[in-house]
């Protein structure tokens, strides 16, 4: 069993699934600022740790799953076939927020199901640890990077060039990998909200 915070605001049309990177969790406090700003624009969302509280545990100690993408990227294919078997969220279009390694889980779930997610934005992703199958990945992707992290910008506009879909890269001026600077992960929301309404909307697919 995987825990989650599952938020539905009324009147919504469309839910964000987030997919957490290593050492973070559904409680992180900047996707949780992300949703909730993401459900004041009417988003529904699903907050959710990829791991069990033992293989949380685990992987403390060992550090064996925080880069095992197609793990991490089958528990966020068990979660979306959740939401669409769910009563309350079967019918809303569906997008991926990834974070650091949960964007590259992100890339790999929409290659292979590619019919059940409408958008796919990354914040401070490594799409890198999903190359092999960027060019699989015929959704709508935005990367979000920071000025300031140059090795994941540089890994970001690689990705960029093999993504066939539409795509865009966002660098957010002055801000690095964890997005700590004032205004920066409000950026990220702004930036993040206004992608989804272009592709999430009932018209978009």
């Amino acid at each position: 069993m995987l825990d989650g915070i599952l938020a539905i605001p009324a009147g919504a049309h469309a839910i964000v699934l987030f997919a957490h990177g290593s050492g973070s969790g559904l409680r992180s406090p900047r996707n949780r600022l992300v949703a909730h700003m993401l459900r004041r624009t009417g988003l529904a969302t699903l907050l959710m740790d990829l791991l069990t509280r033992h293989e949380e545990q685990a992987e403390a100690a060992t550090g064996h799953l925080r880069f095992n993408i197609p793990f991490l990227a089958g528990r966020l294919i068990a979660a979306t076939d959740w939401l669409l078997a769910n009563v309350e969220t079967g019918g809303l279009h569906k997008g991926y927020f990834g974070a650091s390694t949960g964007a590259a889980a992100a890339l790999l779930a929409a290659a292979q199901r590619p019919t059940a997610v409408g958008a796919i934005v990354s914040r401070g992703g490594r799409p890198d640890l999903a190359r092999t199958v960027l060019a699989q990945v015929h959704v709508p992707t935005l990367l979000i990077v920071g000025e300031r992290d140059e090795a994941v910008l540089a890994w970001n506009r690689e990705a960029l060039a093999e993504l066939p879909a539409e795509k865009e890269l966002a660098i957010v001026p002055g801000a690095t990998h964890l997005f700590e600077e004032p205004g920066a992960l409000e950026e990220v929301a702004r930036l993040a909200s206004v992608w989804f309404a272009r592709h999430l909307t009932p018209t978009a697919r």
